[in-house]
């Protein structure tokens, strides 16, 4: 009988893009996939927006809207959790009364052989529990951040006021080079409400019966391998990693963009593409120094700009248009006509990084991202804004050595001079050739992991094996 597996990616368009690609190695493989996602009416019109389009480009897989959960009291004797302000504790806050739906659905279904969730879903480890299913997690970022948080646990040891003592000081994980604590998300360095909830997460991601992740064994060696040896969750058992990566969107499908038709005019690798990710913001003021910067350096351009956040922002509005004009120097427009393109809120960033023109990518260290620069064989220029995109910027500059780092992206603002020397330096210097020839490498690993025997491949039907042999032991 064919089997049947439930994923559910929570909210976020970073967690859904991916899990969709891991939907699709599914039916790769013959096996029936539904991805059951919660009511994107209650968080975002951006995720809402981006379900449209995640639907859209994969039309061979089933997505299933669960209902939202029934509304929460008013008065609700726990004060502190209908008082939550932190997007994380909301987030988790959302997908933990979205359990009695999920229990729903999963119990209509003729069967169901596995449950695979997303890192924000782990209270909906209990639902499968109460069903006897077995319960893995498609971890969407890498294996250096998995290696770092499922270790928070230990380091925290219920002192989360530690985490704010540590200030610039270096650490170390098993697996990952050392590094700044202040390298670390916002949410782990303080103390709100956020830490004791990311704590509480990892804590119970080593009880799930495995972890899929979004990497490569060639990428990141050392991180899988501490891994695979149980460094990374100590005194207790790690469950079995599988890197299954990497997973990123074919791209294309729609109506081709007219960034894309500008790139066809463009000679090869001669095109910086700068782009921050879904949630990615700029102050007015660090808008119009990459500009300058821009300008300065002579390069060719394509650039995605998206409004910055007013001050009442909350996680989960849509954003304005941008006003161009009104954000950028006077002129610019017109005086960059020649050779470079500026693009509102959203472009087809598979399409971009893989067109002949582009030469570099300036990215936020998105996990996402990172993947779609490296399956595109890009140098990248990393310049982190939130969650682990710090960390994930730390492996790419100094594990990886596939990219450097944009100074003072930890400061105010990153100055008009940074973005023009390190614009010119990946494009035309020695080093930029050199790491051009690393990102190519890159590339090719990637394609080797995926291909029939690469490691990847093997270890996706490595881990349906392991899902045979458990589903048969369970009846």
């Amino acid at each position: 009988m064919k089997k049947t597996i439930v994923l559910y990616p929570g909210v976020g368009v970073g967690h859904l893009v991916p899990m969709a690609e891991v939907a699709k190695l599914f039916l790769k493989h013959g096996v029936a996939v539904i991805v059951a996602l919660g009511d994107p009416g209650v968080e975002s019109t951006d995720f809402s927006a981006a379900v449209a389009r995640v639907k859209a480009s994969n039309p061979s897989v089933h997505f299933h809207v669960l209902p939202p959960p029934p509304p929460a009291p008013v008065d609700s004797s726990d004060s502190q959790v209908a008082s939550t302000k932190h997007h994380v504790t909301k987030i988790l806050q959302f997908l933990t009364a979205m359990n009695g739906p999920l229990r729903d659905f999963l119990r209509s279904l003729p069967s169901v052989d596995a449950l695979i969730l997303d890192m924000f879903c782990v209270d909906a480890q209990d639902v499968a529990f109460e069903l006897k299913l077995p319960v893995y997690y498609f971890y969407a970022s890498g294996a250096a951040a998995l290696a770092i948080f499922l270790n928070l646990p230990s380091m925290v040891a219920g002192n989360t006021a530690r985490m704010k003592e540590l200030g610039d000081s270096v650490i170390s994980f098993p697996g990952v080079p050392p590094f700044k604590a202040s390298d670390l998300p916002n949410e782990v360095t303080s103390d709100g409400e956020a830490l004791p909830a990311i704590v509480g997460m990892f804590d119970r991601m080593p009880r799930a019966d495995g972890i899929l992740i979004n990497s490569f064994d060639s990428l990141e060696p050392r991180a899988v391998r501490a891994l695979r040896d149980g460094l990374c969750v100590p005194g207790r058992a790690t469950p079995p990693v599988y890197c299954i990566g990497p997973l990123v969107s074919a791209g294309g499908g729609g109506k081709e963009h007219e960034c894309t038709t500008w790139l066809d005019a463009q000679p090869d690798k001669s095109v910086v593409f700068l782009s921050f990710g879904s949630m990615g913001t700029f102050s007015a003021k660090q808008l119009l120094e990459i500009a300058a910067g821009l300008e300065k350096s002579g390069e060719r351009f394509l650039w995605v700009v998206r409004s910055p956040r007013s001050p009442d922002f909350t996680y989960g509005d849509a954003l304005p248009e941008p006003d161009l004009d009104a954000l950028l120097p006077e002129g610019f427009l017109e005086r960059t006509k020649d050779r470079g393109f500026v693009v509102k809120s959203w472009a087809p960033q598979v399409e971009v990084l893989r067109h002949r023109a582009t030469g570099a990518f300036v990215t936020h260290c998105g996990w996402n991202s990172t993947l779609e620069g490296v399956t595109a064989g890009l140098p990248l220029l990393c310049w982190p804004l939130y969650a682990e995109q710090r960390v994930n910027k730390v492996q790419i500059v100094e594990e990886m050595v596939l990219g450097v780092e944009m100074r003072g992206y930890n400061e105010e603002v990153v100055k008009a001079e940074e973005v023009e020397e390190k614009v010119r330096w990946v494009m035309a210097s020695h080093g930029g050739r050199a790491l051009r020839e690393r990102a190519a490498a890159a590339k090719d690993g990637a394609a080797e992991a995926l291909k029939e025997g690469g490691s990847s491949h093997l270890a996706f039907l490595q881990f349906l094996q392991n899902l045979d042999t458990q589903t048969l032991q369970q009846d």
